[in-house]
């Protein structure tokens, strides 16, 4: 996998630090915006990069480049997710994919006329620990309910309060708790249970946008609860209740670093299969996999839960407005 990183902000500093622990993936190129250009060269000579542009359109036509990723602010992952894959490349976009329904589904039409991988890039869905406890749900019964709560009093937002609206707080931009910190209980929830019966979102709203604010997934027979805080901080971790037990996960539902689990009446367990020092090693390395062996099965399975995901932000985001 030949990628090009198409941003330079912090994700995309924190992981390039950890590009040695995923096999098979080369740094071909990194593109920013001109004013980046002396920090995009830092990055370079750091990383082993092997181009920089300030030029989106030159960068996508780089025939040695067979991937992007997409690590722009929210608001632009359409547009150049669109463009990458009508150059002919594997699209990796992060989280939140896009802000409409109708953007995914026709970049979805594009990646399956042109026979190309495009993906979400989320953590939640690939950190081994959360593999586990997909994998063992049968272990507390009948689910009742699930609660994923992740606060983070955010670094922007006192200039908020002050009157400074950056992206992180316009909605817009894609900005607000739901589409920050919210969207990763989302794919925790609905990676269990699949797109809910129900959806009502609760907010507190300063100059139009969710500071915070608490998810209600209905499935009938299961609750589940995502608290999203970007105004306050408080306890970071998920839970699962049923009739025979309980899982309990440990941080932040796009980390999860142990887990704790326990039948009816019996003692607690830990468990932590995290293998790699950073969060994003697994989901890249499984990227390298599904692009290597063109498994399109996994995209288009990866994709229809990227779909009942934004199906769930659409409703929310609706009822808030």
């Amino acid at each position: 996998m030949r990628l090009a990183v198409i941003g330079a902000g912090q994700i995309v500093a924190d992981f390039l630090p950890h590009v040695a622990n995923v096999p098979g993936l080369e740094l071909a190129a990194i593109y920013g915006r001109p004013p980046r250009l002396q920090h995009l060269e830092e990055l370079q000579e750091r990383f082993g990069i092997e181009r920089v542009f300030t030029d989106l359109d030159e960068c996508l036509a780089d025939p040695s480049v067979d991937t992007v990723w997409v690590a722009v602010p929210n608001s632009l992952h359409f547009e150049v997710s669109r463009k990458a894959l009508e150059a002919g490349k594997h699209v990796i976009c992060e989280k939140p994919f896009v802000l409409q329904e109708r953007e995914l589904q026709e970049l979805r039409r594009l990646a399956t006329a042109r026979d190309l991988i495009l993906i979400e890039a989320i953590t939640t869905q690939y950190l081994a620990n959360y593999r586990w406890i997909k994998e063992h749900l049968d272990l507390v019964g009948r689910i009742k309910v699930i609660q994923s709560d992740y606060s983070q009093y955010s670094s922007r937002y006192h200039a908020f309060r002050e009157g400074t609206v950056l992206p992180a707080f316009d909605p817009a931009q894609g900005g607000g708790a739901l589409m920050d910190l919210g969207i990763y209980a989302i794919h925790f929830v609905v990676g269990l249970l699949g797109r809910p019966k129900r959806v009502s979102y609760t907010a507190n709203v300063q100059r139009g946008v969710d500071t915070s604010g608490v998810l209600i997934l209905d499935y009938g027979e299961t609750t589940a609860v995502c608290v999203c805080a970007k105004d306050s901080d408080g306890p970071i971790r998920s839970k699962i209740q049923g009739e025979d037990g309980w899982i309990v996960a440990d941080g932040s539902p796009n980390v999860l670093p142990s887990l704790s689990y326990a039948t009816r009446g019996g003692e607690p367990e830990r468990i932590d299969l995290t293998k790699y020092p950073h969060r994003m090693v697994e989901e890249f390395r499984e990227f390298e996999r599904i692009i290597r062996e063109h498994d399109t099965t996994e995209r288009d399975r990866r994709l229809d839960h990227s779909a009942d995901v934004l199906s769930v932000l659409t409703i929310a985001r609706e009822g808030l407005a």
